[in-house]
This record gives structure tokens, sequence and C-alpha cells, in this order.
């Protein structure tokens, strides 16, 4: 009787999970013929990391000469791109300029219908400019990270008034450093922290350290868990963070070392490593910013906060947009949740939804004054 019930409630369980998807056909419609031997297409969206050479997203050619994908997906909001495998190969327009995302909503089994105007690789690389304002540094090209063998480079932002008064400041750590100043390293445009922090009062700015991702490694980098994507490096990565480069930035910089005046932010994995560095070292990070975070790829990191002893001053700013992907708006308060049962504020913990934001820099751009005014204004 037991193994009958246990077999009837395996197959509810799997009907209800089948029943949760959808069948959504991607198939090639216009593509511009190919210049170059490479002939390969795939997705690459917020259904895999934005991994532009993932060979699960591949479409396959038809003897037609269409290109066809089938996958099984959670209904729900996407976002992607058409790649040949790599950035360097993503589409574009007729004129070799950047497109944005495509927006993918699924309710029922669909068939969705690729139209691609250009490839990147086909026209002259566009010039791109320095965008960096002059309180941007390069801090080194080449900071070592003893943790993961490996070399990065990281930047810093300082406050207008840094060299004119002997103030220590606050600091936040970011990752993704490219993405963070200046638009000539930025893969998909930049935050423009600096600009931000450019508008607001001497006397309010802080310190921002940014610190680039690894390439190939920053999936595995900034995640604590192993997944499919490789074994995960983050409790390294973390380390480094907390063990190697915030004693190198608190003894050659002018910083309040406090926990309460040292955060941790960053977007999408970033979110995710923040959230899990603050969870690790709170009493080096005493606040964390948690942009459109990827918990998805760690459920481990739920347990983990639930078994953590975390001070209700400890503070997470979370914040996402309602329509990047099904998951985001529950994962994040999901999250936040486990963090009040343990008795921090709904002010010292709380989760935004920003109504038609989607998955990229430009939202955080638009995101971060208000984070960066709940933040020093805790202080």
């Amino acid at each position: 009787m037991r193994r009958r019930i246990f077999i009837a409630g395996c197959l509810l369980l799997t009907q209800t999970f089948l029943f949760a998807q959808v069948r959504v056909t991607f198939v090639s419609g216009s593509i511009p013929a190919f210049k170059t031997a490479v002939r390969n297409v795939f997705l690459a969206g917020d259904f895999n990391n934005w991994n532009p050479g993932d060979s699960t997203w591949q479409l396959k050619q038809l003897p037609t000469g269409n290109y066809e994908l089938m996958k099984n997906m959670p209904k729900g909001n996407y976002s992607f791109k058409v790649t040949k495998g790599s950035w360097d190969m993503v589409e574009s327009n007729v004129s070799g300029q950047d497109k944005g995302n495509r927006d993918l909503t699924i309710n029922h089994d669909t068939t969705v219908t690729i139209n691609v105007e250009g490839w990147k690789d086909d026209h002259p690389a566009q010039e791109k400019k320095h965008t960096a304002s002059p309180n941007v540094h390069i801090i080194s090209e080449k900071f070592e990270i003893p943790q993961l063998n490996r070399e990065r480079r990281v930047w810093i932002y300082l406050p207008a008034d840094y060299a004119t008064s002997r103030k220590k400041y606050p600091v936040i750590y970011m990752h993704d450093g490219q993405n963070l100043f200046d638009e000539y390293t930025a893969g998909y445009g930049e935050w423009g922290i600096d600009e931000i922090m450019d508008k607001i009062p001497a006397d309010k700015q802080c310190i921002i350290v940014g610190i680039d991702h690894g390439g190939d490694y920053r999936i595995t980098e900034y995640d604590p868990y192993d997944s499919k994507y490789g074994k995960g490096r983050g409790d390294d990565y973390v380390d480094f963070l907390a063990k190697t480069l915030k004693p190198y930035i608190d003894k050659n910089y002018r910083t309040k070392k406090d926990a309460k005046y040292t955060t941790i932010a960053g977007s999408s994995m970033g979110g995710l490593i923040s959230a899990y560095a603050v969870l690790k070292y709170p009493d080096v990070f005493g606040n964390a910013g948690i942009f459109s975070p990827a918990f998805w790829i760690a459920p481990d990191i739920y347990t983990y906060a639930q078994k953590q002893n975390i001070s209700a001053k400890t503070r997470f700013y979370f914040i996402c947009g309602d329509i990047e992907s099904t998951d985001m708006v529950p994962d994040m308060q999901r999250f936040a949740a486990i963090l009040r049962t343990k008795g921090s504020s709904d002010k010292n913990t709380p989760a935004v939804i920003m109504a038609g934001y989607k998955h990229n820099e430009k939202q955080w751009n638009t995101d971060f004054p208000a984070f960066y005014n709940w933040l020093i204004n805790g202080y």
C-alpha cells in the first residue's frame, strides 16, 4: 500500500512539473547570409545565465536550411539575444550597431520566429570611448587573488574631496568592475556609478571598489555551490574580498573599517555572491546591495541563510524588476523573508520590485541612487 501511495505521489509530482512547463519552438525566419565559416546559431538569455555559446541552447539546422530548437520552459517573461557562439558574434542591426534584448512572454505552447538583421562580426568594430570620471582610478591591472590563483583588474572611485581632506570614508565593494564606470570596458552598457556619485555632495560620498569579473570564470567564481556550469568557487572569491582585498584597501586608503560602514553589492550572479558574502562574513560586511539576484542557480543558499546568525543590524537592500523572469520576485522575497525571521526589520531588509524593469545595466543604473540613499541614511 505504501508503495502504491509513493508511486502515485511521484506520478502526481511529475504531472505537476510537466503541466507547469510549456513547449516552445524557436525557428529561424530571415537570417543574413553567413560571411564567415561560423554558421552556428545559439540563444543566450536569462534562461541560461546569458551564456552565448551554450550547447543546450543551440538551434539545429534543418534540411530546409532553417534553424530550429524546441524547449520545455516554465511560463513567464524572458529576455534573450541570438549569437553565433560568442558576444563578438552577437546579432546586430543592418549597420552592425547593438540591438536591445528580445523580450518574450510565454503562457502556452508556442512557436517563436526569429528574424536576424545582421551579425556584429560582419561589420568593422565600433569605436568605443572611455567615459570614466577623473575620480576613477585603476589600483592594479593584475591584482593577485591567491585564493583562486588568478589575477584581476581592480578599480577605485575616490570622493571628490579625498585629496583635500583627512576624512575617513565608508566603502562599497562591487562586482563586475568592467561594467561599473567605463563604457569602453562595459560589455552591455555601464552602470554609470561614477556619474551618479559625482552628483552627490562630497560630504555624502564614499569610496567604491570595483573588481572585474573573470570572464569564463564569472559564473563559478560568483557561485558558492557546484552547478551545471562547474565547481563553485564563491567561497574562495569571498575569502579574497574579506581577507586580501579589504585589508589592502584599509591599509592604503582612508576608510571606515567597521562592518557598519562596509558594503558589498552586485547584480544577478553578483547579487547572489553579495548575499553570500554577508552571510559568511557578517563581521566584515555589514550591508549588501542585492540587485536582481540569481538565487535560482544556488538554492542551497536558503538553507545556509537559515543556519547563519545574522545581527538584526545587518542590512540588505533587495531590488529587481517584475518582468525579469518568473522566479526572480518570489526568490528574492523568499530570501528577504528568511532574514526577517531572524529579527531584521523591514527597514533593514527592504525588497523593492520595480514595475516594467528588465535585467540589465540600464535598470541597475536607475536603481542605484535609491539604494545609495538608503545606505548612507542608515549609517
